[in-house]
């Protein structure tokens, strides 16, 4: 008989042999994982505070193939089904009917349905006054995968409303969202450091197919130099907007490559119609005419931009590109005396007060502050005294307080190829963007006459007539379109520079190891 030493002896050898002769499953595994585990460092030029989709506007979640909405927009700009796979209009866009895709999971494996999107959707409402705002929702219905919205008035674009990153579907039960939202995206939060980097790794589960990166890190960093440095040094894979005058050594150096396509987005400049002297158009025609467009497209966007004739591309068939031409010191003193000025011992004086303005911007767009700086230097050989401040949260900023007189700002006028976005949100009262506090009756009249208008000839004839009308009052001053820079490894693969600016970190982003 064998003792039971001597037989738990015998069942460790075999063991041992057993282990010696079989391949090492773990060390394949890991060497396999370094072939297939790839990943990017993607860094971006403005900081968010919140993941929450709902309510961030900087659209990380979206942007970071966290987050997708029921309707997205191609790289045509025009719409397109994302997690809505169709939908139907009845009563001239008043009721809608949304079709949501089958088969699709959250992050935490919860199925998606019509009842989750209308959570979701309840939820973007409640959080942001914005959004309440454009989709004017009054009633939604769920039924298995059927979700049917009623307005509060007929809005035939309605599904372009629905693009908008605020709108992303998520499960609105997570625990926190504004650290870990959970989406339907390719790729889902690890970990989230505010102010500094996301944290992500590939959904297993995708609906749309295999996602080919494992992992990546959407990070931010407001100085362009850095994220300049961070390409060079290896640090950063891609990165979002590299200062222009870096362009020329990125361009030739074979170990980067650099995507620019024109955006649809302007830099603007807005005046607080709370301002006495600003009510007067003639005092804001005054500063636009300091407003030197080809020298800020050659000197500040070194040719990275086009000058702006107004808030859209002038491709859209609802541009208006009728904008004044007066241009000069001249011209600005000619509308200055038309409002009351008069130039006295360097400085400009109405009613024994000298024109003294402040002037808002933030430095995540670098162009910015030097724009400004031009503006500034030109409204002092008239005497206007213009104070330049940097703000950090310039949104929050500009919309919560009235002690700011001018604005440089940008916008992303027209990212689902329609006007009505944008003229509802920057010129309506109350519009969720309308921090100039306009309140114009006819040009009101005329945004609620688009966004109740079906025929697509009628609304561009209406959003013509309203950006005409905004840039014959000078309500706005548009500057440039900047073109859209992005500069990344030539390593990294499939990197598409979408024109909307709302999708980045996609399934299809690859990296050679």
């Amino acid at each position: 008989m064998i003792n039971n030493k001597k037989l738990v002896s015998m069942i460790f050898l075999v063991l041992l042999c057993l282990t010696a002769c079989a391949p090492n499953e773990e060390s394949v595994s890991i060497k396999e994982r370094k072939k297939t585990d790839k990943s990017v460092t993607f860094l971006f030029n403005f900081t968010s505070a919140t993941l929450d989709p709902h309510t961030d506007d900087n659209y990380t979640a979206v942007r970071g193939g966290v987050g997708e909405t029921l309707v997205k927009i191609n790289d045509d700009l025009k719409i397109k089904p994302w997690l809505a796979e169709k939908w139907e209009t009845k009563d001239n866009g008043l009721t809608w009917t949304f079709m949501i895709r089958k088969n699709i999971t959250f992050q935490n494996g919860k199925a998606l349905d019509a009842n989750a999107v209308k959570s979701s959707l309840q939820r973007t409402i409640d959080q942001s006054y914005a959004m309440k705002n454009a989709l004017n929702i009054k009633e939604m219905k769920a039924n298995s995968h059927a979700l049917t919205i009623t307005l509060k008035e007929p809005m035939p674009k309605f599904p372009s409303e629905l693009v908008h990153p605020n709108t992303a579907i998520i499960d609105v039960d997570a625990s926190n969202i504004a650290k870990k939202p959970i989406g339907t995206g390719p790729f889902r939060v690890l970990s989230f450091d505010q102010g500094n980097q996301v944290k992500l790794e590939r959904y297993e589960n995708y609906w749309g197919g295999k996602v080919k990166l494992k992992s990546a890190i959407f990070g931010f960093n407001e100085d362009a130099n850095a994220r300049v440095a961070a390409l060079q040094s290896g640090t950063a894979d891609i990165i979002y907007r590299p200062p222009l005058e870096s362009l020329g050594t990125l361009q030739t150096d074979p170990s980067f490559k650099v995507s620019g396509v024109p955006s649809v987005r302007t830099h603007l400049l807005l005046y607080n119609q709370t301002n006495d002297a600003l009510k007067d158009e003639n005092v804001r025609k005054a500063i636009d005419a300091l407003l030197n467009r080809k020298e800020v497209v050659s000197s500040i966007m070194n040719n990275q931009a086009a000058a702006a004739r107004g808030p859209f591309l002038p491709q859209f068939p609802f541009a208006d590109n009728t904008a004044s031409d007066q241009r000069g010191i001249a011209s600005a003193k000619r509308y200055l005396e038309k409002a009351g000025y008069q130039i006295k011992n360097g400085k400009t004086i109405r009613n024994g007060k000298p024109l003294s303005l402040s002037l808002v911007t933030y430095s995540s767009l670098p162009e910015l502050p030097l724009i400004a700086q031009l503006i500034q230097s030109n409204a002092k050989e008239l005497g206007i005294n213009i104070k330049i401040h940097l703000v950090e949260d310039s949104d929050e900023y500009l919309m919560a307080k009235d002690d700011w007189d001018l604005a440089l700002y940008s916008l992303i006028t027209a990212p689902r190829g329609d006007a009505s976005y944008y003229l509802s949100t920057n010129y309506l009262p109350g519009g969720g963007l309308n921090a100039s506090r306009i309140n114009d009756d006819k040009l009101t009249k005329m945004i609620q006459q688009l966004n109740s208008t079906v025929e697509d000839a009628k609304r561009d004839q209406l959003a013509k007539q309203a950006t005409a009308l905004i840039n014959g009052k000078m309500l706005t001053s548009s500057i440039v379109h900047p073109n859209i820079v992005v500069a990344y490894n030539q390593k990294v693969k499939n990197w598409t520079t979408n024109p909307s600016e709302y999708y980045m970190l996609t399934q299809h982003l690859d990296i050679t190891p």
